[in-house]
């Protein structure tokens, strides 16, 4: 139970989903939380992001554990924001340790659609880069930074659509292969310090940003209006195993391997979590 023992995590995008699993699997490790979120949300994301009180949620489910936690509401995609409320953590909390940079959107059929590229590569890669490079100047030698990617980031859909049709799914695909390629630059930077940079790629996880329509509608294109009934079966494709989706804490658990000193020497990696999605599609590559 004490794997990041007094440690403290900056987490963005953790008011629900995979950012707040990972806050609570810390934080039952030992570590204090600074948890950021946007909490409103956004016109071209069509299903609701998560809201002040789902950020109190996390905030109340850390503290039962024993945890301290400072909850604030920013933008990622605003560094002065991002700035403010990592400064706010470490002034009650006394220090940053591991940065988690989580927070995403998936903004399939988002209309104004280059608004929603625009908001999608703002989010996931500006974001991430914004997490980071707010934390940089307060983080000890040995300390861990993890940044969330997808097996969407390894795929090539553009064969199966005609350009510029859906500006706000690629730039999802986008975002998290350069947001890998970024952090693969950084770790290379970091190393003389010796802290560690990885991104961690999950495929489906069972998460609202899953079960939703638009995301329904990306794996069941045949129907009008598909339910989740409908997408489940087809959820599987992405996934080896036969599965159409992992949980939250499959992640975090990998998250919580690469925060703690037991990866101290894994750095520059691309950890896929993806239930051998990864091989149903790729040959070896030396």
């Amino acid at each position: 139970m004490d794997r990041v023992q007094g440690k403290v995590a900056f987490i963005t995008g953790a008011a629900r989903g995979q950012g707040r699993s990972h806050a609570i699997r810390l934080a039952e490790e030992g570590a204090d939380i600074i948890a950021v979120d946007i909490c409103h949300s956004l016109e071209t994301v069509n299903y609701p992001l998560a809201t002040s009180d789902d950020l109190k949620e996390t905030a109340a489910a850390v503290e039962k554990l024993d945890r301290r936690v400072v909850a604030v509401e920013a933008d990622v995609r605003d560094r002065s924001q991002l700035t403010e409320a990592l400064e706010r953590g470490i002034a009650e909390l006394g220090k940053v340790d591991v940065v988690v940079a989580q927070a995403g959107i998936a903004g399939m059929k988002g209309k104004p659609p280059l608004q929603a590229w625009t908001d999608g590569v703002d989010t996931i890669l500006l974001g991430t880069i914004n997490a980071i490079q707010a934390a940089l100047p307060h983080l000890p030698d040995g300390a861990s930074i993890i940044a969330t990617g997808s097996t969407a980031a390894y795929m090539n859909a553009l064969p199966q659509m005609q350009l510029g049709t859906d500006p706000g799914g690629t730039a999802y695909m986008y975002a998290k292969r350069a947001l890998s390629e970024y952090v693969h630059e950084l770790a290379r930077n970091l190393t003389p310090r010796m802290i560690r940079a990885n991104v961690v790629h999950p495929t489906n996880c069972n998460t609202d940003m899953l079960h939703s329509e638009p995301m329904y509608q990306s794996f069941r294109p045949d129907l009008e209006h598909p339910t989740r009934e409908d997408a489940t079966p087809a959820f599987g494709v992405q996934q080896g195993f036969p599965i159409p989706w992992i949980e939250p804490v499959d992640i975090s658990n990998m998250v919580l391997f690469l925060a703690s000193d037991e990866s101290r020497y894994v750095t520059g990696m691309q950890m896929r979590v993806d239930a051998g999605g990864y091989l149903k599609w790729y040959d070896f590559h030396k």
